[in-house]
């Protein structure tokens, strides 16, 4: 009974892991969707003004914004990045403990039924 505990905990933490590399791909499929939003946004801002030199003065202050916003977004999905790659990690980690775990139960009802059957 012991083990059915530790397979369970373990399918637990696999499906826990999963789930939170599905949502750090979908954030960073989000962001990267704003981001080119954002730079078709300033592309026709910057064709309406007839300006794309960005230290111009006359630079359209809403195409200042939206690079700042689209370097933020792109920010954001580098760093979700890191946090995928350790999230994988960490599943991989997860899954790793659960196979473990389930040969763990495979070896004990074996046992078992060799000491049903003697």
């Amino acid at each position: 009974m012991k083990r059915d505990n530790l397979v369970r905990l373990a399918r637990f933490k696999v499906s826990e892991k999963r789930r939170q590399v599905e949502q750090l791909e979908l954030m960073m499929a989000e962001f990267a969707r704003m981001a080119g939003e954002l730079d078709q946004q300033i592309q026709n801002e910057e064709k309406r003004a007839g300006i794309t030199d960005v230290t111009h003065f006359a630079y359209p202050t809403f195409a200042k914004a939206a690079r700042g916003r689209r370097d933020n977004l792109t920010n954001s999905v580098k760093d979700l990045r890191v946090q995928l790659n350790a999230a994988k990690l960490s599943q991989e980690e997860a899954e790793n403990e659960l196979a473990n775990a389930e040969k763990l139960g495979q070896r004990d009802e074996m046992v078992e039924e060799r000491r049903a059957s003697a």
